[in-house]
This record gives structure tokens, C-alpha cells and sequence, in this order.
């Protein structure tokens, strides 16, 4: 079996700095894929860029939690807009609260119908934390991604061997959820990954990691995904205190990387090639 891989980075439109590291990624390095918040605050910008740009796959980065919505729906955003940090609290909410069901649906509707309107064509979906673990979120993420030609959805399944990594009590919780969206995107006859790194590691994608990385990736389609930014401004420094995303784009643009891809004999693909 061979062995490829979808080089991919969330949160293109979520400021100025994301996007300038995602499209200088793409011109300069490995990056070929990138997930767009459309209520982002540089949405704007990131459409523009991918425009200027149309070898950069772009799918939509679905919001349910910890960033702007586009509708107004104040049963699961706050006065301002935003969903809450919670993963637990929001779902919960999704499980049990028909409005809040109901509003959710409403508003990943919006997503995509706002993707549709930039005039960029679908390459992917995700949801951002991975919310479309949710049975719910990723319930209404396919449903309405089909009615706007979806066909690939992101499984966020990060084996532990190739990161000498062991599995603990919240690893094998999550592949419990991920097999329930595996079933959701089989039943709806979209394609999907087989494996996907970023997840332990997240915002600390270092090019030394993914050198240590590529030659034990797995066999079959691994998604690389990563949080590039040229540096960063207040927002991201509340959110995301603790992430190097200056040593992620370092990684994306460093040549030994494409080397090393190349040596593996790894097949640098897109969604579009499942």
C-alpha cells in the first residue's frame, strides 16, 4: 500500500498573520490545502488570497465553539457573537437542548452557504476543535455540506505509534467518537482520511517533529494539519497562549521537509485525489 499525504493548515481567515503564513506556505512550501473560517476576522483577506492563488485547496472550517458566528443566535453564542470555550458545557447543550440543536444546524448552514458565496470552490470540511465529533455538529455538517457538493470530511484519528506515543483513557474515548463520524461519512458516501496528525502535537509542529514524523508514516492517506501564522496579535495570544506558530510555518517552508517527503516516497496529494 502507499503512503500519502494531505498537507493541510486550519484557521485561514482568523487574522491577517494566519493568512499571510498560509499563502507564503503554499507559494513557498509544502502547504497545499487550507481551512477557512468564513466569519473569521480576516475572512475577507483569505478569500482574496486564496483568489490570487487557485493551487490552494480551500474547505470550510466549521465553527461551533471558541469563535464568531455568522448568524445571531444568542441560545449558543454569546452577546458578542462567539461560541463558548467548553467542550463539555457546548456539548451537552447540542445533545439535549432542541433550540440548541436547531440553532447549530441554522448556523453551519450559514457557514457554508457564506463558503459558497466567495465564489471558492469546496475542497473539504472540518469543524474547528474538532467539534464534528459531536454526533450533532457532525450530523449537520454533512447534511449540509452534501446539499453544497461536499465530498470529503476530515477524521481526526492520530495513531501513537509513529509520535512513541501510548493511548490513555481520552485517546480511546476519542476514537469511540471518531468511529461514529466514520460511520456518519460512510453512510453519507463522502471520503475521509485515514489518519491525521496535528492533534497531539498541536501548535507545536516544528520541523524537527515532522522530520522525527515522516518516515514512520502509516500506510494509506495521513492529513498533516497545522496553525501557521506570521506572528501573532492579541486574539491569538488569548487562545492560543502557548503555540509556536512562527516554528510551524518554518516547518512548512523548510526544503529538507519536501526532501524528506520525497525520499520516503510519500505522494503529496488533495481531497480531490481520494
Amino acid at each position: 500500500m502507499t503512503r500519502s499525504a494531505i498537507i493541510s493548515a486550519d484557521d485561514f481567515g482568523m487574522s491577517i498573520e494566519v493568512n499571510e503564513a498560509i499563502e507564503e506556505a503554499h507559494r513557498k512550501g509544502i502547504l497545499s490545502t487550507a481551512s477557512l473560517m468564513v466569519a473569521g476576522d480576516a475572512a475577507s483577506d483569505a478569500i482574496r488570497r486564496a483568489k490570487k492563488n487557485p493551487t490552494l485547496n480551500v474547505g470550510l472550517h466549521v465553527v461551533a465553539i471558541e469563535a464568531k458566528s455568522v448568524l445571531d443566535l444568542p441560545t449558543i453564542t454569546d452577546t458578542q457573537g462567539w461560541f463558548g470555550r467548553d467542550q463539555l458545557t457546548l456539548g451537552i447543550k447540542y445533545f439535549f437542548n432542541s433550540r440548541a440543536r436547531n440553532a447549530i444546524g441554522r448556523e453551519i448552514e450559514a457557514q457554508y452557504r457564506s463558503f459558497m458565496r466567495s465564489g471558492l470552490t469546496l475542497d473539504h470540511a472540518n469543524a474547528h476543535k474538532h467539534m464534528h465529533l459531536h454526533p450533532v455538529v457532525g450530523h449537520f455538517l454533512i447534511k449540509s455540506g452534501k446539499n453544497h457538493g461536499l465530498k470529503a470530511v476530515r477524521s481526526p484519528l492520530e495513531p501513537p505509534q509513529p509520535l512513541h506515543a501510548k493511548d490513555n483513557l481520552g485517546d480511546l474515548t476519542l476514537r469511540y467518537w471518531i468511529q461514529v463520524l466514520r460511520s456518519q461519512i460512510s453512510r453519507a458516501r463522502l471520503k475521509t482520511n485515514d489518519w491525521c496528525f496535528g492533534l497531539r502535537w498541536s501548535g507545536h509542529m516544528t520541523k524537527e517533529r515532522i522530520h522525527s514524523l515522516i518516515p514512520r508514516l502509516p500506510d494509506g492517506v495521513s492529513e498533516i494539519y497545522f496553525h501557521p501564522a506570521t506572528s501573532q496579535n492579541e486574539m491569538m495570544k488569548h487562545f492560543m497562549p502557548d503555540y509556536n506558530q512562527t516554528g510551524e510555518l518554518e516547518a512548512l517552508l523548510d526544503l529538507n521537509i519536501r526532501n524528506a517527503l520525497s525520499q520516503n516516497n510519500i505522494n503529496p496529494i488533495g481531497w480531490a485525489n481520494l
